[in-house]
Order: structure tokens, then sequence, then C-alpha cells
């Protein structure tokens, strides 16, 4: 009894065993290859529990997500006007065809991304070399990505791959051009300022010598002006001193003589040798009766 209990135990753990080499489950986010002795015989792409032959079927499951491929460094690449670039990329990409897959490259994820990353860099090589700098950075930016997503696609189906997408995350000229670059356009500001300031400086010496023109101008105007008033005050004084004349001329001939008075002994040391007759003393005369020769 002991001895059937046994080998009833030894022979549901044989079962056990190999229903547990028999079955296999496949994820949802997966896909698996079934091979025997090296030769496919099965692809199961959707989830559930399969069976296979134990110890002779041999199951490879692979991811049937959206990968991605990032570079870690970016790549150099030449433009038309043979200038380097350095261009910064990565893939999305998945698994369509596991039976193509795993035939192209033998299931190895790494060389998948190798075979693509060729194909990307080459795709890249070829659209780079067609295009300016601007064109690469800013003007046909959209359109060289497109390019390269159907390029590296129809490519990749060759091995069972769809390519979700290829972006160009930057495209940076190198660090020394970028320098140079720099280096140009800080010389062209510097120029530019000096221009504007030496602009500038010229601007004020017109406008200095304008107000220095108009300064002028205005003093020749008030001292014509004030010429002007003088000649027509000496004038006026003249016409009265004309028209008192007529009205009297003793008293004009007085007023004479007391101009010339004062202008004859406006200094102390001024001395006058005159006839006493002379007409110079005529109203001294009148005034104090006669005199002697000379008079200070």
């Amino acid at each position: 009894m002991t001895r059937n209990l046994g080998t009833i135990l030894v022979g549901l753990l044989v079962v056990l065993v190999i229903l547990s080499l028999s079955m296999f489950t496949v994820d949802q986010r997966e896909s698996a290859v079934i091979s025997r002795l090296g030769e496919i015989v099965s692809v199961k792409d959707q989830p559930g529990l399969y069976f296979k032959l134990p110890l002779v079927d041999r199951v490879r499951t692979f991811d049937s997500r959206i990968l991605t491929i990032d570079t870690d460094d970016p790549d150099l690449f030449l433009t038309s006007e043979k200038k380097n670039v350095l261009v910064d990329s990565f893939v999305k990409w998945r698994i369509v065809d596991v039976k193509q897959y795993y035939i192209s490259v033998q299931g190895d994820e790494e060389r998948a991304r190798i075979r693509l990353m060729q194909t990307v860099n080459d795709s890249l090589r070829a659209e780079f070399g067609k295009r300016t700098i601007h064109d690469v950075v800013s003007g046909e930016r959209d359109q060289i990505m497109d390019i390269m997503r159907e390029k590296a696609d129809s490519d990749a189906r060759k091995i069972g791959v769809q390519v979700m997408d290829v972006r160009l995350k930057r495209v940076d000229l190198p660090q020394e051009v970028s320098d140079s670059v720099y280096g140009r356009m800080q010389a062209e500001r510097q120029r530019v300022a000096k221009q504007l300031r030496s602009l500038g400086t010229e601007e004020s010496e017109k406008i200095r010598a304008d107000a220095d023109k108009q300064r002028e101008v205005i003093i020749a105007e008030a001292y014509r002006d004030a010429q002007r008033i003088k000649g027509e005050g000496d004038g006026k004084a003249s016409a009265i001193y004309a028209q008192a004349f007529q009205d009297s001329p003793e008293f004009f001939a007085f007023y004479r003589s007391l101009e010339a008075y004062r202008q004859s002994f406006r200094n102390k040391g001024d001395v006058l040798v005159l006839e006493p007759t002379s007409e110079f003393f005529k109203y001294m005369k009148g005034a104090g009766g006669g005199g002697g020769g000379g008079k200070r």
C-alpha cells in the first residue's frame, strides 16, 4: 500500500514537471517565438496560455511595446556648405513581425538598434549634405525628420521592425565654430556701436555749430537794431537842435558856447592862450565885465 502511494506521488510529480515544462504564458506586452531544433514552428502574438513540447521546443519572448533609441553623444554631419554640425536625435520603434525579426537579427535587440541607427545616420548624412546650416537648424527641420522616418521605416521593415518616429533633439555648431561666430557677432556689434557713436558726435557738432551761428546772427541783428535806433535818436536830436536854432539863434549860440567851455576846461591841466577880444569870451564878458589876457 505504501509502495503504491509512493508510486502515485512520483507519477503525479513527473506529470506536474512535464506540464510545467509544456506550458508557457504570453503577456499582452509581449510576442513569443517557438523554435524546435533551431527552426521556427510557431509565433504567438496574442496574450494567453500556450503549450509546447517539453525539452524540445524553445520559447523566446520579445517586447512588443514602443521602444526608444536615444544617443548618448551627438553625431557630426557635414552640410552643403562643408560645415560641420552636431546632431542629437532619437528613434521610436517597435517589433511588428516577430518571425522576421528573429530571423534577421536572431532576436538580438542590440543588433536591431545598431541597424536602425546606421540607417538613420545614413539618411541624416544624405539630407544634411543637400542643405545649408540655416535649412537644417530652422528652415526644413520638420521635412528632414519626415524623410528620415520614411527611409528608416522602409529599411526597418526588412528586419520586422516599424519605425514610429525620428526626431532631432538638437542641431548645433561645434564649440569652436560657435566661438568663432560669437566673436564675429561681437566684433560686428562693436563696429555698429562705434559707428553710431561717431554719428552722434557728428550730429552734436552740427547742432553746436548751428547754435553758435544762430547766436552770432542774433547778436548781429541786435547790434543792427541798436545802431538803427541810435541813428534814429541822433537824427531826432539833430532835428530838435536845428529847430531850436531856427527858433532862437542867440540861445543856440549861447548853448554851443557853454558846451565849448565845458570841453575846454574839462581837465585842470588844460591851458588856452587867447586874445581878450576873441569870440570865445563873448558870453563871459557879458557876465563878468572885461578880462585880462589868458584864461584857464
